[in-house]
């Protein structure tokens, strides 16, 4: 993600007479374009030469062996000459590919020639524009976006910096930048353990993000942790919502309250929960409707399951590869209802992180699950360590 930034800071240790990294691939590429033009007039000459050679051939089959041994030597020879000069590109091609396959910070360093170097605005400001095009290209929201600047520049500004020291001063800086956006959660099993009484969770987000499927896979994680639970279908607006937690609660063999398609969602939460009490299961897990409607009609049906329901945690689901759209609809259910945590379903394939960057940060709330895949054990625990190890910081 951060490729940009060696570019720019390669360039403060340079000498004044020295080309800088980008200067010398321009050249690089400028001579390996040369070079093709060189081998196509090659080749030209070589066909014309070919064609002449037939030619005399032609007439001059009378001509001694010796002569025509000769000329097919030279031939050979020249064959050579140009398929070695069109192997040329292809390898410094190949060297270049290898080259760009290097780790994080790898090439920082090739070209520093100073020992020390003295960090100014000025050349954080050459970095920041390649840096912020980079976070944003990758979902980043922009005020996390300037929350990192923020923390750069603080950080970095008017420090000298020693060159052994320069690749783990920014990395540090970069690293604390991105702890200080990411919320953890607690241990959600521990506090579930801990609490007296019934703990009862609601779940919100939109259709098709994985809610009822997370759902599944946190009542899973329950039973692994010998703690038992009873599902609440009280999605009861999309098609087929209620036979699909009731198929994740028979593959479990877990509790389902349901009513019918249009009943009262939060009556359907007020069943769950006396059916809990009535069978001393300690927790309850609530669906609710993903439908997008107006906020006012949202409110006023979030509200009532909430005021019925009494939540211990109320848990958005969200998808990880939607960048902004997750993030938009985090802040709106949290302006709505008042969000306490966060479940990014899809991360196993999110290449841009954009998301797990922005959401808690955005929301000021935990992530507590990341969903790593289709099967009941893929949800992961959110640790702060993860983001930075896929970043390439750790």
């Amino acid at each position: 993600m951060f490729d940009a930034l060696k570019k720019k800071i390669a360039g403060w240790f340079k000498k004044p007479e020295e080309k800088t990294e980008e200067e010398q691939k321009k050249e690089k590429l400028e001579e390996i374009k040369s070079l093709g033009k060189d081998q196509k007039k090659e080749k030209e000459v070589k066909e014309e030469e070919i064609t002449k050679q037939k030619v005399e051939e032609e007439a001059e089959k009378e001509l001694e062996v010796p002569l025509q041994e000769t000329k097919k030597t030279e031939k050979k020879e020249e064959k050579q000459k140009v398929k070695i000069t069109e192997e040329k590109p292809k390898e410094e091609k190949r060297e270049t590919k290898i080259e760009e396959k290097e780790g994080f910070f790898s090439r920082l360093f090739k070209k520093i020639t100073k020992s020390t170097v003295t960090l100014t605005q000025e050349n954080l400001d050459e970095i920041y524009t390649e840096l912020e095009i980079t976070l944003l290209e990758n979902n980043v929201a922009l005020e996390v976006v300037d929350k990192i600047k923020e923390t750069l520049s603080k950080d970095l500004v008017g420090i000298e910096v020693k060159k052994d020291q320069l690749e783990n001063t920014i990395k540090e800086s970069l690293k604390k930048s991105i702890l200080e956006v990411l919320i953890e959660s607690d241990d959600l099993i521990k506090k579930i353990k801990e609490h007296e009484g019934i703990y009862t969770i609601v779940f919100f987000g939109i259709n098709g993000t994985g809610k009822t499927t997370s759902i599944a896979k946190l009542a899973y994680l329950l039973q692994k942790n010998n703690i038992s639970c009873v599902l609440a279908a009280g999605d009861t607006f999309r098609a087929a919502s209620i036979e699909q937690l009731q198929k994740h609660g028979e593959k479990l063999e877990i509790p389902v309250v349901s009513h019918a398609y249009g009943s009262d969602p939060a009556s359907i939460a007020f069943d769950a929960k006396k059916y809990a009490e009535k069978h001393k299961i300690k927790v309850v897990l609530i669906d609710t409707a993903g439908r997008m409607h107006t906020k006012q009609n949202l409110l006023k049906e979030m509200e009532k399951i909430i005021r019925i329901s009494k939540p211990h945690l109320k848990i958005f689901v969200g998808e990880s590869i939607t960048g902004n759209d997750a993030i938009d609809q985090a802040k709106t259910f949290n302006e709505i209802i008042g969000i306490d945590g966060i479940i990014l379903t899809k991360a196993d394939i999110d290449e841009k992180a954009g998301t797990i960057l922005s959401v808690s940060y955005v929301t000021k709330k935990p992530i507590y699950y990341l969903g790593m895949g289709q099967n009941m054990e893929d949800l992961e625990v959110f640790t702060k360590s993860t983001v930075l190890k896929n970043l390439g910081l750790e």
